[in-house]
């Protein structure tokens, strides 16, 4: 046998992680980084080897995102693409009611509206948030627990797979707060669903569920978390039986009329369990587990890389747009929106903003004070 002991070698592990542990933080608002034991299909913890769960924690706002919430979340997924003993990486939030809702909008409203730069440098680490899930060399799963709206729908669609509890609401919201959902809404929804339905979801801000998503290929998979007397019991604001009607298929629309009264009312007391959907993100790792780490990551990155190609060619284009965008309809969609509880009403005047607009006005405080509604006496 050939001997190469005389050859020096180094064996002491190298950290390849870019940031500290002080990105993190248990408390709100903030951002968890943990690591759970793999699950083999008996349910028994696999030794040495994690799920990484890079967890939003904001629900009092949603589990919308700060400035330093974005910091922690390009830091999470680095340090899970870093460590060997993760075999997937699993982004979700606290609560049951929201996954994310896209930007913190008090924070949008009262910091970076009508200063451009500064969100242009926001942006910038928005950005690389997107990067960082579209870049982790391990596969990354969003375990929605809620609704998936506005930018928190596209940092989602950046992962590789998404699980929902069907529960979950998603669309966007950009067009009617002030601002275009060019955080990877316009570069994924196309790729994702078919071109006019992308259009209208990305433009008419309706929100669809998870159903309806799962009918339509977005998302993974689509679970009850309902438990009403130990029996599993799916979403009851929600068509789930498919029937035609018009001439259209109606699966995964929201009921309407007494039936949705019915529905939220029960929702209100309803026991929400994670167990399910769970045992589904379980089944995925152990998947995982059981593949070539390196054939696994080829494969998925050449499936990631029809994504990334237009988020690359649009995201610094789109940066500039939505900083410049702060100066304008941002400063009054997020302003409305940031001030409901004092004015009743969280939208612009669309309509005196349309007639000021063709009569050429100047985007001034007459403007303004002209569109937003007033604080309620």
């Amino acid at each position: 046998m050939t001997d190469l002991s005389w050859i020096p070698r180094d064996n002491e592990k190298k950290d390849h992680y870019l940031w500290s542990q002080e990105l993190f933080s248990d408390q709100a608002p903030g951002v968890i980084f943990e690591k759970k034991p793999i699950l083999d299909a008996a349910g028994k913890a696999v030794d040495g080897l994690y799920s990484a769960w890079i967890t939003l924690n904001n629900p009092k706002q949603y589990n919308s995102y700060t400035t330093e919430m974005v910091k922690a979340v390009i830091a999470g997924f680095q340090r899970a693409s870093a460590d060997s003993s993760v075999v997937g990486a699993v982004f979700t939030a606290v609560g049951d009611k929201a996954f994310c809702t896209g930007g913190n909008t008090k924070e949008y409203a009262e910091y970076y509206s009508k200063r451009p730069n500064e969100y242009g440098l926001y942006m910038d680490l928005f950005n690389a948030m997107v990067d960082a899930i579209l870049s982790c060399k391990k596969p990354t799963i969003c375990r929605v627990n809620g609704m998936r709206v506005a930018g928190g729908q596209e940092i989602g669609m950046a992962c590789d797979l998404t699980i929902s509890s069907d529960l979950a609401i998603f669309g966007q919201a950009g067009a009617r707060h002030g601002s275009a959902p060019d955080g990877g809404s316009t570069d994924f929804l196309p790729w994702m669903l078919p071109m006019e339905l992308a259009m209208w979801n990305c433009v008419s801000c309706e929100l669809w569920s998870a159903y309806k998503m799962k009918h339509l290929g977005l998302i993974s998979k689509c679970v009850p978390v309902i438990k009403d007397g130990g029996k599993w019991v799916k979403n009851p604001g929600v068509i789930i039986d498919q029937y035609v009607n018009d001439g259209e298929i109606v699966f995964g629309e929201y009921k309407t009329g007494a039936e949705a009264k019915e529905a939220r009312e029960y929702l209100k007391t309803a026991t929400i369990d994670f167990e399910r959907l769970d045992a589904e993100l379980d089944k995925i790792l152990w998947t995982f587990t059981n593949l070539f780490t390196g054939c696994a990551i080829k494969s998925i990155e050449g499936i990631r890389l029809k994504k990334k190609f237009f988020w690359d060619q649009a995201k610094v284009i789109n940066r500039h747009w939505l900083a410049a965008n702060m100066a304008t309809e941002a400063y009054l969609g997020f302003n409305a929106f940031n001030t409901k509880k004092i004015t009743g009403q969280g939208e612009i005047d669309f309509i005196e903003y349309r007639r000021r607009q063709a009569a050429g006005d100047a985007f001034d405080e007459e403007f303004i004070a002209a569109t937003l509604a007033k604080p309620k006496t």
